[in-house]
């Protein structure tokens, strides 16, 4: 997570100062003589924790840290630290802390105060508004502010027992600063427990120092019998101990080095980044419900095998399709590489190549099928070519309304899919063949092709097949149809589309369409509206026509599930209703 994190403390002589703070190198480690540069290479000290590689470096140290005060560099001048190191985190020629992330290649560096000039003003900053204007009430307790050009923080407030203070407690703060304000405000759960519980840690030492200071000296007793003196004299006379004595604890921080490296790494791990374009689309909601039946199945079944269906009962998935049957055998065997690389050539690629190899007319009788709801059968020998057709033509509807049975011994019916392929000795009955809602397609061997075409013509390599599409109400040529299908092929024949082109056309004109047939679900289904209005209503939307119409009644079966209980859930109850009438 590219952020800071700093411990910050209110002195009584100087006011808010940085104490501590650990920032993220994502290049190396800067070698030179610069100032705050980690020059050394003499490692102290080495642990393993989370992954994270700790050691402590030699380091040139920055006039912040005790050097000679210049008027260039970032950090306080001397005569603004406290003598008894009540603004200073790490002493004089102390070469602070680096922690390497062995997963990520990223550095972790823990110093006073940030090497850069522009982070040491963002830092100091954000200092200064979390122990002054910037707190919740009671001056304890977390809270957010920040702008674009000063970043964001994320700031906790606390209270550190001491028995020498005035009102025994010192004033600190732990922030975190970034630029991403969404990313931040979505980790404030996260940041809020885990610097709590930093806080709890420390505040936890801290009275334990305080309690036995108390016990062996109790100032409350000791101060009300000392004589007045004048604040600014007391104030001068008191300085500020630094933490390590309030706690006790000479290993403070390497601790908190180790805790704010841990916090950086494991706030960055637990959100990531994902581009979305706009809202999920049906097809997205319904595919995530689909995948969520799948796993709560899953699990249902608890380890159990799975019983074997009948062979007679293909295995049918809104959306998608499963198979237990087997091919034909094809009647030229697979003798060679040359034929198994050509059988993989006649397969569909594409709409636009569908509509070249089965004609105009033919392709536009199979796409008003398609859209109609209608059920189509392929029969083929090759079921290659079949699968590939349904991946083709599944493409016009949405996810929702298709169900495929890709290859099948035996005739299913329309309830169970729309789209079936079977093997050319099944026997359809003759109702479904005088149906107008079926359309049959019967791949048959061509009377004249050669069939040994070149290898990497894929124009002629459905040439050996010849296509028959009939139906029981073939779609007349002068039928204006619905108005997507005139879109449709539209695209098809603009060859200045390529094919990439036309299926975002198709992703566009679908969610078109998927919308307005949410709009006629929630006027019809859900407000139960006469029909002249909802004449009215596929007016507005430009679907009057009777073929408009039916589409969008076939294609409300494709809406989600979801979509549909957030509108069942939002409906106005009668008593609502009147009240507003």
């Amino acid at each position: 997570m590219n952020a800071i994190v700093a411990l910050c403390h209110f002195c009584e002589l100087h006011g808010p100062r940085t104490l501590f703070c650990t920032e993220v190198l994502h290049s190396p480690l800067p070698q030179g003589a610069g100032s705050g540069d980690l020059s050394g290479q003499n490692e102290q000290a080495e642990e393993e924790e989370g992954g994270i590689q700790m050691s402590s470096r030699i380091r040139s140290h920055s006039p912040a840290e005790g050097a000679s005060a210049d008027s260039s560099s970032p950090g306080p001048k001397k005569s603004d630290m406290c003598e008894a190191s009540g603004c200073r985190s790490l002493a004089g020629g102390h070469p602070g802390y680096v922690s390497h992330d062995k997963e990520t290649s990223i550095k972790y560096v823990s110093h006073q105060h940030p090497n850069h000039p522009q982070l040491f003003s963002i830092v100091r900053q954000a200092c200064v508004r979390s122990l002054s204007c910037e707190v919740c009430p009671g001056r304890e307790g977390p809270i957010f502010f920040g702008d674009e050009q000063h970043g964001f923080v994320f700031s906790h407030t606390f209270f550190i027992k001491d028995s020498l203070a005035r009102g025994f407690q010192r004033w600190y703060s732990i922030i975190t600063i970034m630029m991403d304000r969404i990313y931040l405000i979505n980790s404030w759960p996260f940041l809020l427990g885990k610097i709590r519980g930093i806080i709890d840690e420390l505040q936890g030492k801290a009275l334990k120092v305080f309690e036995a200071e108390q016990f062996g000296c109790p100032q409350r007793a000791q101060r009300m019998n000392t004589a007045f003196t004048p604040f600014l004299h007391q104030r001068n006379g008191n300085a500020a101990r630094s933490l390590t004595s309030l706690t006790n604890d000479e290993n403070l921080w390497a601790c908190l080095h180790t805790s704010f490296a841990w916090l950086l790494k494991a706030c960055g791990s637990r959100l990531t980044e994902k581009l979305l374009e706009g809202a999920p689309t049906e097809d997205t909601l319904v595919q995530m419900e689909k995948l969520a039946d799948l796993k709560e199945e899953s699990e249902g079944w608890d380890g159990s095998e799975e019983e074997e269906k009948p062979s007679s009962q293909p295995d049918v998935v809104e959306g998608q399709e499963l198979s237990k049957s087997s091919p034909e055998p094809s009647l030229m065997p697979d003798c060679n590489s040359w034929n198994v690389a050509h059988r993989r050539l006649s397969v569909f690629r594409s709409l636009r190549h569908m509509r070249q190899v089965l004609g105009a007319s033919a392709f536009r009788m199979l796409a008003w099928h398609v859209l109609m709801g209608n059920q189509v059968i392929w029969k083929a020998r090759d079921m290659d070519l079949v699968q590939s057709a349904f991946d083709v033509l599944r493409t016009m509807l949405p996810v929702g309304c298709v169900r495929i049975i890709p290859y099948s011994d035996q005739y299913e019916e329309a309830y169970r899919c729309n789209f079936l392929g079977l093997s050319p000795h099944v026997q359809i009955p003759p109702h479904i063949l005088s149906s107008e809602f079926a359309v049959l397609v019967e791949v048959r061997a061509a009377t004249r092709s050669s069939l040994y075409p070149t290898l990497f013509d894929d124009e002629q390599s459905l040439n050996k097949y010849e296509f028959v599409v009939t139906s029981g109400s073939p779609v007349a040529a002068d039928r204006v149809g619905p108005t997507i299908l005139n879109k449709i092929e539209a695209a098809l024949t603009n060859q200045n589309l390529s094919v990439d082109v036309v299926d975002q056309c198709l992703v566009c004109l679908k969610e078109e369409w998927m919308n307005k047939v949410k709009v006629l679900f929630k006027f019809t289904k859900v407000d139960s509206r006469p029909k002249e209005d909802t004449q009215k209503l596929l007016s507005i939307l430009g679907a009057a026509e009777e073929d408009n119409v039916k589409l969008l009644k076939f294609w409300m079966t494709g809406l989600s599930k979801t979509y549909k209980s957030h509108l069942m859930s939002t409906v106005r109850s009668p008593t609502s209703s009147e009240s507003r009438n």
